[in-house]
């Protein structure tokens, strides 16, 4: 059996891979490949298929969040592991091999998987309102082990505006360190930065290749870490990121038509999806429509495919032709044309924006919003306001970080739609090159690293 770790560089393509000498020679050591993602391209989704080998039509997560209908709720960024359904990787090397140990380092859906090690972001939610900056460990004593060394794990660094190199690093430091303490036969770790970097810029350009080139030089330590315990080091993307300048407000559109509803409390406007006749999940290229009557259905499909910026609108023979025809998914789901993108957008007025809005607030938005990498260009006394509110912080009193703006022109860069260049796809790198090949499909990973692990179909009969 071999010893594997899987780092899961979110947003690296061919054209970055140039710019990341470490990770270019570990190809040159062993091979890459294009690989082929799912739709939606977006974490949640990518990372279930990874894992499972299975469409979201069978693995079930749809998006990064998605209408709960038996709760009435859009959450987005569950943690729960089972959330995912189907076999996950684990499960399947330890039929083969029981005992089979696996750490996982910030991969999504951490919480409550059957694994040996847990490091996922996890805030602490006081009781006054504030949010302070930590993560869930399993073990329990690990959390403690890891801060020692590499101080309290760096939430604001992780996402937000000041998202950054330094919750890479972090990661970095907890990977290498259950691997040469634990040593642990399957090492799954996330590495975000590329995502900020993305976003924010250009992804053709300059910055890009900086962040690039940024993150390659973190990584050493841990490939150096890999090498010394004779680990199989894989290397995959969840999808390319690509330049975006069209914001489409499709919410908006739905309400403008009289199919979306809002409820008002103290000034503010909420959606109120269970009243709605139809409303839009967005979900950066994607958006999943939940139609309450299918005798709204040609209509709303109408309304989405004469709005500029959507490619395409799937019902439900699209849906299955895409493998995402799920109960979870949208009675329809929308495809973002290149360079466009889906906000969440559903108030009219920005004055009746609801208080999260402005904030970063993953939790609450009923759709993801790129807007929280930006600080609000629109105020020029906003790192002066968010100084002043992150000392109210320190001195333990309330505070409002009203920091993101409801401009949503600075965002540069999007993904979920399926990439139209392999240039601008995702990869998968290998340091082993046995298992060479020009091309992996995101439902093949799952048995490409039983394989590599030595549990692969062949390695079964001899066990």
């Amino acid at each position: 059996m071999n010893r594997l770790v899987v780092l899961n560089v979110v947003g690296l393509t061919p054209r970055l891979l140039s710019h990341m000498p470490r990770l270019s020679a570990l190809r040159d050591r062993g091979f890459g490949a294009c690989l082929e993602p799912v739709l939606p391209a977006v974490t949640c989704s990518v990372q279930s298929t990874f894992l499972t080998g299975e469409l979201p039509a069978a693995h079930g997560v749809v998006g990064n969040g998605w209408y709960f209908r038996d709760l009435g709720e859009v959450l987005f960024w569950r943690q729960h592991n089972r959330l995912i359904e189907g076999e996950k990787l684990w499960e399947a090397a330890r039929r083969v091999h029981p005992g089979y140990t696996v750490a996982n380092v910030c991969w999504w859906y951490a919480m409550g998987a059957d694994v040996d090690w847990i490091v996922t972001p996890r805030p602490v939610y006081y009781a006054d309102g504030r949010k302070e900056p930590d993560c869930y460990t399993r073990p329990p004593g690990l959390h403690d082990e890891l801060t020692r060394r590499g101080g309290p794990f760096p939430l604001f660094d992780y996402w937000g505006p000041r998202a950054g190199i330094a919750a890479s690093r972090w990661i970095v430091g907890a990977a290498r360190y259950l691997l040469r303490r634990h040593r642990p036969d399957l090492s799954l770790v996330y590495l975000p930065h590329l995502d900020y970097a993305l976003q924010r810029h250009d992804p053709h350009g300059g910055r890009a290749a900086a962040a690039a080139a940024e993150l390659d030089e973190a990584l050493a330590p841990l490939l150096d870490e890999a090498e010394r315990a004779d680990a199989t080091v894989v290397v995959l993307s969840e999808y390319g990121i690509t330049p975006v300048d069209r914001p489409v407000d499709v919410n908006r559109t739905l309400r403008r038509a009289g199919l979306l509803e809002v409820h008002t409390q103290d000034g503010m406007e909420y959606l109120d999806p269970w009243s709605s006749r139809a409303f839009a999940v967005a979900d950066h290229q994607i958006a999943h429509v939940y139609v309450r009557d299918p005798g709204d259905l040609d209509r709303v499909r109408g309304l989405l495919s004469e709005l500029d910026g959507v490619a395409e609108v799937l019902d439900d023979a699209g849906k299955k032709d895409h493998g995402i025809d799920h109960p979870r998914a949208g009675e329809l789901v929308a495809v973002a044309e290149p360079r466009s993108w889906f906000t969440y957008y559903y108030w009219l007025d920005d004055a009746l924006a609801p208080d999260f809005a402005r904030i970063v607030d993953i939790h609450r938005k009923p759709g993801y919003d790129p807007a929280e990498l930006h600080f609000d260009h629109t105020d020029p006394l906003v790192k002066v306001r968010a100084a002043a509110a992150l000392a109210r912080k320190k001195l333990g009193m309330r505070y409002t970080m009203k920091v993101v703006s409801l401009d949503p022109s600075r965002v540069r860069g999007s993904h979920g739609r399926l990439p139209t260049s392999p240039s601008d796809g995702p990869v998968l790198l290998c340091s082993d090159d046995r298992q060479a090949r020009a091309a992996v499909a995101a439902t093949e990973v799952k048995d490409l690293l039983l394989t590599l692990a030595g549990l692969g179909p062949r390695d079964k009969e001899n066990h």
